[in-house]
C-alpha cells in the first residue's frame, strides 16, 4: 500500500510540475499549431455522402439517407433535416446522390451545404 501511495504522490508531483512549467513558458509549444485555428472550416465539417429520399418544399425540409456525419458524431441513418437556405430544397429531387454538410444550429441539425455527388 505504501508503494501505491508513493507512486500516486510522484505522479501527482510530475503532473503539477508539468503544468507549472507550461504556465511559466506560455502554455503549449509555439511550433505546434492548434488544429482548430489552422484547419479550414470546410475540412472541420467535411461533406457526408447521402441520397435524397424526400423533398418537402412546403416546410423547407429534406429527408436524407446518409452515412456517418463525423462532425456531429452521428451514425448513418435516414432522417429529416431543416435547411439553412430554403433554396436548397429546389435544387434537389428524390433519388439524387449528394454530398452535404450538416451542423447543429440553434438546437437543430441543419443542412448548411449540399452538392451533387461526384
Amino acid at each position: 500500500m505504501k508503494k501505491f501511495t508513493a507512486v500516486v504522490a510522484i505522479a501527482s508531483l510530475l503532473a503539477l510540475a508539468s503544468t507549472a512549467h507550461a504556465a511559466a513558458h506560455g502554455g503549449a509549444p509555439k511550433d505546434v499549431p492548434d488544429a482548430k485555428k489552422t484547419m479550414p472550416m470546410a475540412e472541420a465539417a467535411e461533406l457526408t455522402e447521402g441520397e435524397i429520399r424526400k423533398v418537402d418544399t412546403d416546410n423547407k425540409k429534406i429527408t436524407i439517407k446518409h452515412g456517418l456525419i463525423k462532425n456531429l458524431d452521428m451514425p448513418g441513418m435516414t432522417m429529416v433535416f431543416q435547411v439553412k437556405d430554403p433554396a436548397m430544397v429546389d435544387r434537389v429531387k428524390q433519388g439524387d446522390k449528394i454530398r452535404f454538410r450538416a451542423e447543429k444550429l440553434n438546437g437543430a441539425i441543419v443542412v448548411t451545404d449540399i452538392q451533387p455527388a461526384k
